[in-house]
């Protein structure tokens, strides 16, 4: 029974994420953060970034990745599966109702107006996200250098993610090795 009410209460937390969040993934993460670390107690802060770190680096959208990676962590692959139907049942639903009738509406200015709000709201979120992680990530001179470097490769040189985030953890792993070395010398 409590098994249930645990499969349930994941469900519909992330259910409740998938509904309520426009902006995609990025847009979640402060609301992914509130519901698990604060209301429900799943996971800690430090799981977040881990759980951001793992989702971006996983093929798919990152709400989804962290969802599965939520439920798995806290009731197993039937967790998994029930954090994952819940944050992507709601978008299902709207996407299949609003498909039809999009068309219809697209040309009406409030509707257009309504969706650059959207929009800026959006915005606001993932600066919210950035702003979050960026306090709980390490604050050293590697750190500043990857995220710089990162940034520079996949915004300006258009480098593909993918080879972005494989460069971050090997910088990561070299970096930790180093430090290893050093340390046992000493």
């Amino acid at each position: 029974m409590e098994k249930r009410n645990r499969l349930l209460r994941l469900f519909w937390v992330f259910f409740k994420i998938g509904a309520f969040t426009f902006g995609g993934g990025y847009a979640m993460i402060p609301l992914i953060s509130r519901e698990t670390v604060e209301n429900q107690k799943w996971i800690s802060e430090e799981d977040i970034l881990d759980i951001v770190a793992i989702a971006e680096s996983t093929p798919g959208p990152i709400a989804i990745n962290a969802a599965t990676f939520v439920g798995y962590r806290v009731a197993g692959v039937p967790g998994a599966a029930c954090a994952t139907l819940g944050v992507i049942l709601p978008s299902f639903v709207i996407i299949l109702v609003a498909s039809g009738i999009l068309e219809l509406i697209m040309d009406y200015k409030p509707v257009q107006y309504a969706f650059m709000g959207i929009r800026a709201g959006v915005l606001a979120l993932i600066i919210k996200a950035f702003w979050s992680m960026y306090k709980k990530c390490p604050k050293n001179p590697l750190s500043y250098c990857v995220a710089a470097g990162a940034f520079l490769l996949s915004a300006v040189l258009k480098l593909n993610v993918l080879y972005v985030i494989l460069a971050c953890a090997a910088a990561g792993l070299i970096h930790s090795i180093l430090t290893a070395k050093g340390a046992a010398k000493k």
